[in-house]
């Protein structure tokens, strides 16, 4: 089985990117919602850009949105962490020869960003597909395009269906769900599931609570 790894389960970058929209929204004595941010999360970085301007009402463009969001990512993120259970669940694929992927909305500063210190893990991805720049990715999450371009680039043919990805965020369960993929998603506590819960394989509160055997990989020793 081929294993993606949705990025916010490496460094937790959520919640960093809840305080930097929250920045963006103070100057005009705005709350940054959750209902906004579900329909942001996982999008290229323009798809989110569009999302925020026209649903917050905030009178910026999306080149200046741009401009801000990377100024306070350049701050704030070097200092993400790993989520409980993800450098765990890493090391252990990895050395069973399971092959990694990441598929992501980020672009190629932001990612730099999140990952400077943390590239002994990183450097076990076979690859990475940046959703906001990479040529062949036409959509963005929800869009299934970053997944398949992702299976696309492992060696031999990969069927979609044998394929686990491991997601956060509604828009990247969707994703991997038009992809054919088979997907675990451990939701926002704060998350409602509804209809989207019964279509995806298995729901966690805690990549921790991630058993590999159920799955048919090496379980943990």
């Amino acid at each position: 089985m081929c294993v993606f790894l949705f990025f916010s389960f490496s460094p937790d970058t959520e919640n960093l990117y809840t305080e930097i929209m929250q920045k963006m929204c103070d100057p005009y004595g705005k709350k940054f919602t959750w209902e906004v941010k579900m329909m942001m999360m996982g999008k290229k970085q323009e798809e989110a850009a569009n999302v925020f301007i026209e649903n917050m009402k905030i009178p910026i463009s999306v080149t200046e949105y741009k401009d801000l969001v990377d100024g306070y990512i350049r701050e704030i993120f070097p200092h993400a962490a790993f989520l409980p259970g993800a450098e765990r669940l890493v090391k252990h694929l990895h050395s069973h020869g399971i092959p990694l992927a990441l598929a992501t909305g980020s672009h190629g500063e932001e990612f730099e960003l999140k990952t400077s210190k943390h590239q002994d893990i990183f450097s076990l991805f076979s690859h990475c597909v940046l959703s906001s720049e990479d040529p062949d990715v036409s959509k963005g999450k929800p869009a299934p395009d970053c997944f398949l371009v992702a299976a696309q680039r492992f060696q031999g043919n990969v069927q979609s269906n044998k394929v686990l990805v491991f997601e956060d965020a509604p828009n990247g369960v969707r994703g991997a769900l038009a992809a054919g993929m088979q997907v675990v998603w451990v939701p926002d506590s704060d998350c409602v599931l509804g209809d989207l819960g019964d279509s995806v394989t298995s729901v966690l509160k805690s990549l921790e609570e991630f058993a590999p055997e159920d799955f048919g990989l090496p379980a943990y020793d």
